[in-house]
């Protein structure tokens, strides 16, 4: 039997890479899954299109998950789609990288509007229809423990997620609501491609440091994810994975 069988997901972000990643591996072990996008619907509608015709469940919902109206829509679409929530995996996030001389209060407001506030007013949204069982994988990252220069905004979110997660784990755990994260390292994304990391010396000397000798790919997280949203991590809360093929 499928691992997710009757169960619903909402992913955010899961119009592109790991999240549409994530999207796909949840409908293969069963899941019905909201597939949130902010601006790429046609990317969503490939993503749901894909699950369809592999005889999964899945419809795609636009919503910004930093305004707390659309981060409600966006849980009410899979109550209305499929009459139940099960599974949140706060995946939305932007990185941009700079020195401490170049941060912004724009740039600042930016990336923690997206990945905090987000995950937050998400799983605010979420916490009401959540019951025991329930599952929240907070995507988070490797740069939590990797420190890489140039990278005090972007790496100052992620610690907040992985605090959050901590949090959220203690506050849910009454109610046997699980909260995790997913701490990835470099994965090969059509962002990462867009932004020409790709045989960047930057890229190469991640993979000369990372045991495993590559980068990782959507569905190496993916695989992590359906772990998580599944009974078989049944005894985890207020952890933090890190998926880096060994890279410390």
């Amino acid at each position: 039997m499928s691992k997710l069988a009757g169960k619903v997901a909402v992913v955010t972000g899961a119009s592109k890479g790991i999240g549409a990643g994530i999207a796909k591996a949840l409908a293969a072990e069963g899941a019905a899954v909201v597939v949130n996008y902010a601006s790429s619907k046609a990317g969503a509608d490939v993503v749901v299109q894909a699950i369809t015709e592999a005889g999964g469940k899945a419809v795609a919902v636009q919503g910004d998950v930093t305004k707390a109206s659309e981060a409600q829509s966006v849980i009410d679409a899979a109550i209305s789609n499929f009459g139940r929530l099960d599974v949140l995996v706060n995946n939305s996030g932007i990185y941009e990288f700079a020195p401490i001389e170049a941060v912004t209060e724009e740039l600042y407001r930016r990336m923690f509007d997206v990945n905090v506030l987000g995950v937050l007013l998400t799983t605010q949204a979420a916490s009401k229809h959540l019951g025991e069982g329930g599952s929240v994988i907070n995507i988070s990252s490797a740069v939590t423990s990797l420190f890489p220069p140039d990278s005090t905004v972007y790496t100052g979110t992620k610690g907040a997620v992985d605090a959050i997660t901590g949090v959220l784990a203690v506050e849910f755990g009454p109610r046997k609501i699980r909260v995790n994260a997913i701490n990835p390292g470099a994965v090969e994304t059509e962002g990462v491609h867009s932004a020409g990391f790709i045989g960047s010396d930057f890229i190469n000397t991640i993979v000369a440091q990372t045991p495993l000798g590559r980068i990782g790919q959507p569905d190496d997280i993916a695989s992590i994810a359906v772990f998580l949203a599944s009974d078989d991590s049944r005894w985890l809360t207020g952890e933090k994975l890190t998926a880096s093929g060994g890279l410390r």
